[in-house]
């Protein structure tokens, strides 16, 4: 195991996706003395291990469009590049629409989608009741689909990065907390930790639902929160489909898809409280297998094999913060509001352009500052789950 290293030209805390994406990019351009620190035993296990690995195109406003554009394309061409598969499955996503106002929202993100080179389909109800079955739909308006979407798994792509980034050079430590930052004249030079102090300039925050804490002790307050959200998979169901797509009940957040072969299935509860429990809620599970029963009657007569809860990293406008604080040398890469996992190549790579060259450039990410909340500028993303 590595030893904490004295001194280090920048700290990565957080050791999920984001954090893995960003070391490895920036080892990539040269950077030297990288190091990741990761408080858990293993690497991805806190938000990013707990996420349903959902992959999708089908969002609202252009920046999450376009980030999802270039991060889905480093994800499947990952084993080309680092030697890793992230074992995608183009499965699709569906989302069934059962109001008029989600309708009339969507149709106009599917115009977007669209004109940026996204090839999403609008169906007509009948159309969707067809693709969702065995789901029961008898509400349903209209809805989107996109075959190109789908699902990827979390750990290897987490797992890939780290590796590739430790052959460039990179040096990782779990079972290590960053407990705090000195500052002097207003740059960072110091990172606490649980074992021992590390001496450098720059840090990078990608601590997800956890990224508050340290900002707030220096002074840039940081407005992530952390909101449980959680999903089951059931036993095997010999009924369901092969190609059956991730079916997405949006007005009631409720969503499935294949999982081995059986379905997992989570629903957000609308009025779970901000706050960092990540036990499972089984009043509410209840509510989410009656739920689940109704929109797929066959569910009635399979059992529960595993649950699992995680968290969310909200911010207010559900859009990431990329780039640079008040603070000279500190960074956040934080508060992705659910869709972190899909997104977190790209990121990476675009917090090493910030680092290296001053501001991103291969997507254009100066509206996800920091400065907006207080400036007034935010820009709200519709299509959650």
């Amino acid at each position: 195991m590595s030893e904490l290293p004295k001194t280090a030209s920048v700290v990565i805390i957080g050791g999920g996706v984001m954090g893995a994406s960003t070391a490895y990019h920036l080892a990539c351009r040269g950077y030297k003395d990288i190091l990741l620190l990761e408080r858990e035993q293993f690497f991805g296990t806190g938000a990013t291990g707990r996420c349903a690995g959902g992959i999708r195109y089908q969002f609202e406003t252009e920046v999450n469009i376009r980030l999802s554009q270039k991060s889905l394309a480093m994800i499947e061409s990952l084993e080309d590049e680092i030697g890793q598969a992230a074992l995608v499955q183009k499965c699709g996503y569906l989302f069934a629409l059962t109001r008029e106002k989600d309708v009339e929202a969507f149709k106009r993100a599917v115009k977007l989608q669209r004109t940026l080179g996204i090839k999403t389909e609008w169906l007509t109800g009948d159309e969707v009741r067809r693709l969702a079955a065995p789901c029961n739909f008898p509400d349903v308006i209209a809805g989107s689909f996109n075959a190109e979407e789908g699902l990827a798994d979390p750990n290897s792509i987490v797992m890939g990065y780290i590796n590739a980034a430790k052959r460039l050079g990179a040096t990782f430590l779990t079972n290590c907390s960053a407990s705090s930052i000195d500052i002097d004249n207003n740059q960072v030079w110091r990172v606490n930790t649980t074992l021992g102090n590390v001496e450098t300039k720059t840090v990078v925050n990608c601590c997800g639902p956890w990224s508050a804490d340290l900002g707030n002790k220096i002074g840039v307050n940081t407005p992530v929160s952390p909101l449980r959200r959680q999903w089951l998979v059931t036993e095997a169901l010999p009924e369901l489909p092969e190609d059956f797509p991730f079916v997405i009940d949006f007005a009631q957040s409720l969503y499935f898809h294949r999982e081995g072969n059986g379905l997992l299935s989570g629903m957000s509860n609308p009025n779970q409280i901000i706050g960092a429990d990540q036990s499972i809620d089984t009043d509410w599970e209840l509510k989410h297998i009656e739920a689940a029963v109704e929109r797929m009657p066959l569910l009635s007569s399979t059992g529960i094999t595993a649950r699992q809860a995680g968290l969310y990293e909200m911010t207010p406008d559900a859009h990431p913060i990329i780039g640079p604080t008040p603070v000279t040398g500190y960074y956040l890469l934080t508060g992705f509001s659910g869709h972190g996992f899909m997104q977190g190549p790209i990121c990476g790579k675009l917090m090493a352009e910030i680092l290296i060259d001053g501001r991103a450039t291969t997507v254009d990410v100066s509206k996800l500052d920091y400065q907006r909340f207080a400036e007034g500028r935010m820009i709200q993303e519709y299509n959650l789950v």
